[in-house]
């Protein structure tokens, strides 16, 4: 099979992917930012009785807090992050949790506000951190790849590899927020590093293994080199990925409301990782080794040169 010869249908379903992604974020704009990045207030209390943390979401969802986002710590102790509170709704909260969950008593161990320029600190501080993981991965694959020709290649095309990855991620839950009022919060950042860090992962295995194939087939085209490849590696890649998903999605099943928002993140960021290996990082290497990147370069300085002689 001549996976290098379909790039465009893997384009096509790439942007079938991406544009209403890309729609929702002009739109909306942006994702729903969750009290993390707008600020808020974190109430930490400790129980005397055994509280289901299941039961205690649905106890402050129902005051009129279904933005909450509960973290148990074990012994009994919670985390509460809400939309900022007055004294009196923090004393609601610690009241009703004990009429309702815990008539030995509850215990409020903290009290903490969040204000929003603190928010706004960490998503920038998240940007950098995504930023220094991109330039890093550029570099050391750079240098990993310098025993073959044009090694800076290898680290661009990885790059726009997962940046393909984080844009289908940051799309989708664009899409999710403007329908159905999902935020975003700080665990998302954690696993947009995280699907950065696989995608990357996931494209070295076939790199590598086209690395081999260049230096003991110098002869062949890398086009051909590169489906090799991709045909030699693909049963590993699948199924490290179908180990993954299964794994997340029972973790989905059965894991706590907290790292919900990981794992949808970490879903969707295994499953383009996947693809993106082989239809996109792979795809834009061959791509530039046969020059399509200078040819369309400069039909498009033609077709300005004609618009401007035209006009004059």
């Amino acid at each position: 099979m001549d996976l290098i010869a379909k790039r465009n249908i893997f384009f096509l379903i790439s942007a079938i992917v991406l544009l209403p992604g890309i729609i929702f974020l002009v739109i909306n704009p942006g994702l729903k930012p969750g009290i993390d990045f707008t600020g808020g207030s974190i109430t930490t209390f400790q129980t005397s009785d055994n509280v289901n943390q299941d039961d205690l979401r649905a106890l402050i969802t129902d005051i009129k807090h279904p933005e909450a986002i509960i973290q148990g710590m074990g012994d009994n102790t919670f985390i509460v992050r809400t939309k900022q509170l007055t004294d009196d709704q923090k004393s609601q909260i610690i009241n009703t949790v004990q009429e309702r969950l815990s008539p030995g008593g509850v215990d409020l161990l903290a009290f903490d506000l969040v204000s929003a320029v603190v928010a706004a600190k960490t998503v920038v501080n998240s940007f950098y951190a995504v930023l220094a993981a991109a330039v890093g991965i550029f570099l050391y694959l750079w240098w990993a790849f310098r025993n073959v020709p044009s090694p800076f290649r290898y680290g661009a095309a990885a790059i726009i590899a997962l940046v393909h990855d984080s844009l289908v991620v940051i799309g989708i839950f664009a899409i999710l927020g403007g329908l159905l009022d999902i935020e975003v919060n700080t665990m998302f950042l954690v696993a947009i590093l995280t699907v950065i860090g696989y995608s990357v992962n996931d494209t070295i295995v076939v790199f590598d293994r086209l690395r081999e194939n260049i230096i003991g087939y110098p002869n062949r085209s890398l086009a051909k080199n590169a489906n090799i490849s991709i045909m030699e590696s693909l049963g590993r890649s699948l199924n490290t990925s179908l180990t993954l998903i299964f794994t997340i999605i029972a973790l989905i099943v059965v894991g706590g409301e907290t790292i919900r928002i990981f794992l949808y993140v970490l879903l969707i960021g295994v499953i383009a990782g996947t693809y993106s290996s082989i239809g996109i990082a792979t795809q834009f290497l061959v791509m530039w080794e046969q020059g399509v990147f200078k040819r369309l370069f400069r039909r498009s300085r033609s077709s300005e040169t004609s618009t401007d002689a035209a006009n004059a």
